[in-house]
């Protein structure tokens, strides 16, 4: 599982970012106990570094309310140029990369393991989505770090730490996204909560939050305007695929796909257009040949 995630990346190698690395985020720099170093994946991290982002996050047993409103949230916020930033989790997490990914926006996960794993392994598709894509996985453990209790809390510094602020969507009274929300006021970051039916124990946890002084969400509005951020701010990410064609061609890359032959034939493109698509990607510096019929991400 390890080896094969690695490979599917060709070009796309995890790094290290040290703190005293120009790449290293400054807003990491600033808060308690800030990593001693940082490890990604993702095309470009400046162009991550650089725009506003928001951490959503929330239950991983989501309701159908939940669900919608975390879609819903996270799809304004994305389609406003903002980074969405999780954790990959099941549940809240999920739903808020998938909604980031469907907006075309750009959207980061922080691992809490080393990044030659993918956890939860049901997110394993999820994660090349959010490379092909332009987001990056981040983690602060090196590459072969496996996942232990106590870095699953210690994660959720990291996703409010890479934030303007946090928004809780869905969480009972003791969910463990409501250690994201302590480390956001500890970082002296915006707490925002959605409102939840009171008689729903799944809500329990966003409506004591309101009550306890988080700003109450029920549009992306409310966020943009505490964060003093408006959607010609927010500059919209590049799309790695310029078009459905080329994310046919890159997604099969992306499963580790390399066959000439075979990614015409699973992409179900007329030869011309596969070919000419392929010729693009590569002009465009976004696959290379191998040689031999062979081609792999940049």
């Amino acid at each position: 599982m390890q080896r094969e995630f690695l490979g599917v990346y060709y070009g796309m190698k995890i790094k290290k970012l040290a703190p005293r690395s120009p790449e290293f985020p400054e807003k990491l720099r600033q808060i308690p106990q800030p990593p001693k170093e940082l490890f990604y994946l993702c095309q470009d991290i400046n162009k991550i570094w650089e725009r506003p982002a928001v951490a959503v996050v929330g239950s991983r047993k989501v309701t159908p309310y939940g669900r919608q409103v975390t879609t819903k949230l996270a799809r304004e916020l994305a389609s406003s140029g903002i980074v969405i930033v999780s954790g990959l989790a099941l549940g809240v997490d999920g739903l808020a990369h998938e909604a980031a990914l469907e907006a075309g926006g750009l959207t980061v996960a922080v691992m809490p393991c080393g990044l030659n794993r993918i956890y939860p392994a049901a997110h394993h598709s999820l994660a090349r989505r959010i490379l092909l894509a332009g987001g990056a996985l981040i983690s602060e453990y090196p590459e072969t770090n496996e996942p232990r209790d106590f870095q699953f809390v210690a994660r959720n510094r990291l996703v409010a730490g890479l934030s303007r602020g946090v928004l809780i969507t869905e969480a009972a009274e003791k969910s463990g996204s409501l250690h994201t929300a302590n480390f956001a006021l500890e970082q002296g970051k915006e707490v925002f909560a959605v409102p939840g039916n009171i008689t729903s124990l799944n809500s329990t946890g966003t409506n004591n939050l309101i009550k306890a002084g988080a700003a109450p969400v029920t549009e992306a509005s409310d966020i943009l305007d505490a964060l003093g951020l408006t959607p010609s701010e927010a500059p919209k990410p590049e799309l790695l695929a310029a078009n459905e064609q080329e994310h046919k061609i890159l997604v099969l890359l992306a499963d580790g796909i390399s066959d000439g032959e075979t990614l015409l034939k699973q992409s179900q493109l007329p030869t011309q257009l596969f070919n000419h698509t392929l010729s693009m990607l590569e002009i465009s510096g976004k696959v290379k040949s191998l040689g031999a019929g062979q081609w792999g991400l940049q």
